[in-house]
């Protein structure tokens, strides 16, 4: 593999669209409608605060959005907030002394955020192509319950394919996600456009579709039930033929039931558990607090990335114009538009037909709904209609996961270059000028992240029931893995404690870059009160308010408490392992750890 041996540069390349589009690709609302409506719904009695927690990250984001515009204009270069961490505090009069610790600091917490979001995309992608493969072959796979280790296999192999890309140069991704972001945002219009209007077509109480999740088909008529014993236990079961396709419920002519729909919000259980809205208001509203900001944990997933395009200002033309235009471009258009429609229309699609509790024992609830409008609207060929879109939802998951790399790459090559880590990191391809060594070596991180958060994707309250586990195709591919529902409830969600590792990892880069972005401007002659003072500091106080809410929110009776818990120790882990490799190798080098120049 060839690799400089002197001096490599990046070249700049990348105009304000290149730059936009690949911010937008690790947004990509295409892929993430798909990827995190379950692990949202999974939280427990939140759910109906799905939409206002979405609203509550996009307003945090926005913030450090400003924050990181305000601070590429500065001083712009690879390497991100890592580099602004070290520019901010070197042109400090006062705290200059201290621009090599916080640059760690930033660097070193950003990996928390950078090295394990990739495995987060690898790890759902292997789950979208085992409901898929489900879906075209319902006798070998579960479409709504994959195999583990299919999804495993896909997720490894999806992870180097993509760095493969990444390792081929910045100039072929841009183009990638140019192309991405126009099909995924098309499809996305269509899907919510569907979904609002079957709502509206299928007032309470008329005949509509209910959707079942073995065959994996929406049906007009009410489900025949007989009870049968699973497990020594007497269980109403669904009646179906050879082929598992559930029987209609006859009258006293013989002929099928009709379904009536209704959108009832709770169940008659105790306690009751949210099945629907039952109107548009309900979608939008806050319905409680402490909900909004259990939501919000988890929909920073879907919003982070706008910060990317701050790491390609080495590979910018214009970075002081275009990078910052770029940040806020890419947020407002996929966060305030994309993401806020498309929630909504899917939220506001539930109904008894496809209730949330559907929705947190599916792999893929998004496509459950594509199938259903895709049969009302389409004559019966709602599969075929949810298969055109996987296939955007697909290469909209190559861009993220791209994009991403990308982003995560750069960042450890900047800080290779400085040999905060291994130099052999900041390291340049000869031919491609991508930081290779990066690229790959976070392959296989993600790989290995990807199959962690595999292992229990149905753990905690997404547990199947055990009738649901007897029906699944047997094989190694398709069933091993799975254990029983009372194994599987005791244990954590393992997507989901991957996905909240991440994500307080960028609740914590966040943070730290309002933080930054206040030094930037102390005493400097373009200082404003409200962008660089105001703004950071709702930043800081909206990510601080996310983070806490990981420790306090669970004893309160609210969100789920393994999960949240288990990714705060990966974090401690991580920030411990940081600081005792800071120390050993500033001590191997003979640097201090405090800088003694500013030259």
């Amino acid at each position: 593999m060839a690799e400089n041996t002197g001096e490599v540069k990046m070249t700049p390349t990348l105009g304000l669209t290149g730059l936009t589009m690949n911010a937008m690709a690790l947004i990509a609302p295409g892929a993430f409608l798909w990827l995190t409506f379950a692990p949202q719904a999974v939280e427990g009695a939140t759910a109906p605060s799905m939409w206002i927690g979405i609203l509550f990250a996009l307003l945090l984001c926005l913030a450090t959005a400003v924050c990181y515009a305000e601070m590429a204009k500065l001083y712009p270069g690879t390497g991100s907030s890592y580099y602004f961490a070290e520019q901010s505090f070197l042109n400090h009069d006062k705290a200059w002394k201290y621009a090599r610790l916080m640059k760690f600091i930033v660097g070193w917490g950003s990996h928390l955020y950078y090295w394990i979001y990739p495995g987060v995309m690898v790890a759902v992608t292997g789950v979208f192509c085992g409901y898929i493969t489900g879906t075209l072959w319902p006798n070998f796979m579960s479409a709504s319950n994959p195999g583990p280790m299919f999804m495993m296999l896909i997720a490894i192999l999806f992870s180097f394919a993509v760095a493969y890309i990444a390792h081929r140069g910045v100039t072929g991704s841009t183009a990638v996600s140019v192309a991405i972001n126009v099909i995924q945002i098309s499809a996305l219009i269509v899907f919510a456009a569907m979904a609002i209007s079957y709502r509206v077509s299928h007032p309470p109480g008329s005949e509509a579709w209910q959707f079942d999740s073995v065959s994996g088909e929406g049906y007009k008529y009410e489900f025949a039930r007989t009870s049968q014993t699973v497990d020594g236990k007497a269980t109403d079961v669904i009646t179906r033929d050879a082929a598992m396709v559930p029987q209609p419920k006859l009258d006293a002519a013989g002929k099928p039931v009709p379904y009536h729909v209704n959108y009832d919000m709770y169940d008659t259980s105790t306690p009751p558990v949210f099945q629907a809205h039952p109107n548009a208001t309900s979608v939008i509203a806050i319905h409680n607090f402490n909900w909004m900001f259990v939501q919000a944990t988890v929909a920073i997933l879907i919003l982070v990335g706008f910060e990317s395009v701050t790491a390609l200002g080495g590979e910018a033309k214009n970075a002081k114009r275009d990078v910052p235009i770029a940040v806020i471009t890419s947020l407002l258009v996929q966060g305030a538009f994309c993401y806020l429609f498309e929630y909504f229309a899917a939220n506001y699609f539930l109904s008894s037909g496809y209730p949330m509790t559907s929705a947190t024992s599916s792999a893929a609830p998004i496509g459950d709904m594509m199938i259903m409008v895709g049969d009302a609207l389409f004559a019966g060929h709602g599969r075929a209609f949810m298969l055109i879109e996987a296939v955007t939802v697909f290469l909209a998951l190559i861009g993220t996961t791209l994009s991403c790399i990308n982003t995560g790459a750069r960042v450890t090559y900047a800080m290779g270059k400085d040999n905060e880590v291994p130099e052999h990191f900041g390291m340049l391809h000869e031919k491609n000028l991508s930081p290779h060594r990066a690229i790959w070596a976070l392959a296989v991180i993600s790989a290995i992240f990807g199959c962690l958060a595999l292992l229990m994707l149905f753990g905690d309250g997404g547990a199947m029931q055990d009738a649901t586990i007897k029906a699944l195709p047997q094989g190694f591919w398709s069933s091993f893995g799975y254990a029983s529902h009372d194994t599987m409830a005791k244990m954590p969600n393992s997507l989901l404690t991957i996905t909240l590792a991440s994500n307080f990892g960028t609740f914590l880069l966040y943070m730290l870059s309002c933080v930054t972005c206040i030094f930037c401007y102390q005493g400097h002659p373009n200082f404003s009160f409200l962008k660089h003072m105001l703004i950071p500091i709702f930043g800081i106080v909206a990510n601080l308010i996310c983070m806490g809410a990981y420790i306090v929110l669970p004893f309160m009776g609210y969100g789920t408490k393994m999960e949240p818990f288990l990714a705060l120790g990966i974090a401690a882990v991580w920030a411990i392992y940081g600081g005792i490799y800071f120390l050993r190798s500033s001590k191997v080098a003979g640097r201090s750890t405090l800088v003694t120049s500013r030259t």
